[in-house]
């Protein structure tokens, strides 16, 4: 792995040089857009709207729309002046419990490695949030953006957790959620529910998912490479609004089913998986 940032983690009167490497990879299957009479791929050139001449990267400055085409011009140097200083630290302010942090704050997990001589107070922090079980909140830097991070433990490292800014968290107010009577469920809706959950449930393992749309992609591509001609499968129809009971006591009896052998499997997930009793 290539390291994208360097610089040192900074709490209380302790600096730890380390090392941050992109944690996770999109395993996507890339289409690029191709000349369909060529079947060459195309270019995306920079082209001003104004002049309508092709630009070189020397001829681009960096600029922030105020109003309809109206834009306030930054200079580099300018730009580079308003960098914080955790451009080059990662400023541990508290910490915390995992628990009080929801979810939604999260965005990109980085693997954290101490340099040399920054072994021993990396191996201290990272025991130490063992033992008090909680999270550090962060600020750092990285690609010009500061961004709120959380840094924990993770197998035998450390992980940086960048995260949204609250007022990067849309509300919910918008939302046209049910409310009154749509909200009210019945007492048997509800058990039903219940047991339809505790029918599938379960300890997660992530090696038991699989992404099924990229499979078919691949396997679509090494296809056509080996000269094979694919027909395109039928979509299955969409599913008919059914009474809510009836629903509930199908999918109980269906996730039952699946416990007995019946070799049905939850949708996106590998075969093999066993359910709890």
């Amino acid at each position: 792995m290539r390291a994208i940032w360097k610089g040192a983690i900074s709490f209380g009167m302790v600096t730890i040089p380390v090392k941050l490497y992109t944690a996770t990879e999109s395993k996507d299957v890339r289409l690029r857009m191709l000349c369909k009479e060529h079947e060459a791929p195309i270019q995306e050139k920079r082209v001003c709207t104004d002049g309508g001449e092709e630009l070189a990267w020397d001829d681009l400055v960096r600029g922030f729309e105020v109003s309809k085409n109206e834009f306030v011009v930054l200079e580099p140097e300018e730009i580079e002046a308003a960098k914080p200083e955790s451009s080059t630290t990662i400023d541990i302010g508290d910490f915390v419990e995992a628990s009080e942090i929801d979810p939604i704050y999260f965005e990109k997990t980085y693997f954290l490695e101490p340099t040399d001589v920054g072994a021993k107070p990396f191996s201290l922090l990272k025991q130490a949030l063992e033992e008090t079980n909680r999270v550090a909140i962060a600020r750092v830097t990285i690609r010009t953006r500061e961004r709120l991070a959380t840094m924990r433990t993770y197998e035998d490292t450390l992980t940086l957790e960048t995260m949204y800014w609250p007022d990067e968290i849309r509300s919910t107010g918008s939302l046209d959620l049910p409310e009154g009577a749509e909200a009210k469920v019945r007492a048997k809706e509800l058990d039903m529910a219940r047991s339809l959950v505790e029918s599938l449930a379960d300890r997660f393992r992530p090696e038991s998912y699989a992404d099924e749309y990229r499979t078919a992609l691949e396997e679509l591509i090494e296809q056509k490479m080996r000269g094979e001609t694919t027909r395109a499968k039928r979509r299955k129809p969409e599913p008919k609004v059914i009474d809510l009971m009836d629903a509930l006591r199908a999918s109980v009896a269906q996730a039952k089913g699946d416990g007995e052998g019946s070799g049905k499997k939850p949708a996106r997930k590998k075969a093999g998986k066993k359910r709890a009793a």
